[in-house]
């Protein structure tokens, strides 16, 4: 093995290493997620280097400029205000979902207006209009990090993939019998994972367009699904009470996580792959375990549904949102309720963190939206102006742009 190169990873913190292994070149990574200001870098590089045989003493100089730009990072105040930076009109009729790619370059929308439409960040502008589906659009996703392709999920029960560049289609994914409302790309970008109201999840094969696998074993819609960060994991939820965690390769069940007593709302696996939380309308969240698929924790407080959950990007944060007007934030290491973030005047339907785990935003019916600090739940500012509902919010990689999409029509970029 012989190392060719290191570069770093910011969010969450992390370097990757590129080696060559038998003449083909592969790629690791060594993940930083405790790292914090006060950290002992010497130290930390010894245990790096005790560790990983990759790391010899000719490139630990470099591994520790590339930790102290890490520690730089996760060590910068954060104290921006955001300003509205455009209104767009987005769709003739409500969008259904936002999404970044990764460099936050450009985003996509989808609409009831049964098209998406890709967007330049930095002008407003419009790239380009994917139009070919017969109902709505309701699911899409970048193939983050690359962020070359597009996929879109249907009420018209297909899914099609889309060049981010072009606006081509190249192909349509037919087979689920009722309508798409879930769809992610694995981090490899070689799958994507549809979930039907038809009760089933399907792999596709991005090279080819063929169908992979059936993921067949729920008794209701599946409602939301996740790839883990190795992308060899898949977790559905489903109206029916469960989520299902799904080997990909041979598309069997590996675990099924039965305890909720309501549909649940959402499905999301930590940044190392060892924990699932879900969502639930039996106004909970539980934490489970994924190698052994036991119920660690149920996290208490909400008295409505729970529509929205979500880790920081290290992992050691749970923040949820409910439809009593609330959002939360839990450890994901002791369980416990950190803050409660109070101010919305109606349920919010999706709650995110930026990249740096230091705020959380908040979507809500009461057509704002709203920037929290994680440590304190106190409200630092409210994102005003929209005319209806705000359902979908997000930030880019660096944190410093949020985008806000409406049922008023709208999108809003936010600096």
């Amino acid at each position: 093995m012989r190392l060719k190169r290191l570069h770093i990873r910011y969010y969450p913190p992390g370097i990757f290493l590129d080696y060559e292994k038998g003449g083909q070149l592969r790629t690791k990574s060594i993940d930083l997620l405790n790292l914090t200001p006060e950290t002992d870098v010497n130290e930390l590089l010894s245990d790096i280097r005790a560790a990983e045989p990759l790391i010899t003493s000719s490139c630990a100089e470099q591994v520790k400029v590339l930790i102290c730009r890490l520690q730089e990072k996760v060590g910068q105040k954060d104290d921006r205000k955001f300003y509205l930076f455009r209104t767009l009109q987005a769709h003739i009729l409500p969008l259904t979902n936002v999404a970044f790619n990764k460099s936050g370059s450009s985003f996509i929308t989808g609409s009831y207006d049964r098209t998406c439409k890709i967007w330049d960040t930095a002008s407003g502008e419009e790239l380009h209009t994917l139009e070919g589906h017969r109902n709505v659009v309701y699911a899409i996703a970048f193939n983050n990090p690359y962020g070359d392709k597009v996929a879109t999920g249907s009420f018209d029960k297909t899914c099609k993939l889309w060049s981010a560049e072009t606006g081509k289609c190249f192909y349509t994914f037919r087979g689920h019998t009722a309508e798409i409302v879930c769809l992610a790309f694995n981090p490899q970008s070689t799958l994507v994972a549809t979930g039907s109201m038809d009760t089933t999840a399907k792999l596709w094969d991005v090279e080819s367009g063929k169908e992979v696998s059936t993921l067949a074993g729920h008794f209701a819609e599946i409602i939301s699904l996740s790839f883990n960060t190795m992308g060899d994991h898949l977790v559905t939820g489903s109206f029916d009470h469960t989520a299902i965690l799904w080997d990909v390769s041979s598309g069997s069940k590996v675990h099924i996580l039965t305890g909720h007593r309501g549909e649940i709302s959402c499905v999301q696996f930590n940044w190392d792959c060892s924990l699932i939380v879900t969502a639930s309308l039996d106004k909970t969240c539980k934490v489970w375990d994924t190698d052994s698929g036991q119920c660690l924790a149920t996290l208490l407080g909400h008295n409505d549904e729970v529509l929205d959950v979500c880790f920081n990007s290290t992992g050691q944060l749970i923040a949820t949102a409910s439809a009593d007007g609330t959002s939360r934030v839990f450890s994901a290491e002791t369980f416990q309720c950190l803050c409660q973030l109070e101010g919305h005047n109606g349920e919010i339907s999706k709650v995110c963190f930026n990249p740096q785990g230091s705020r959380v935003l908040t979507a809500s019916v009461d057509k704002t939206a709203r920037v929290w600090h994680v440590n304190t739940g106190a409200c630092l500012q409210v994102l005003e102006g929209h005319s209806d509902e705000i359902f979908s919010c997000a930030f880019n990689y660096e944190g410093d742009t949020i985008i806000t999409g409406s049922k008023d029509n709208t999108c809003r970029i936010w600096h």
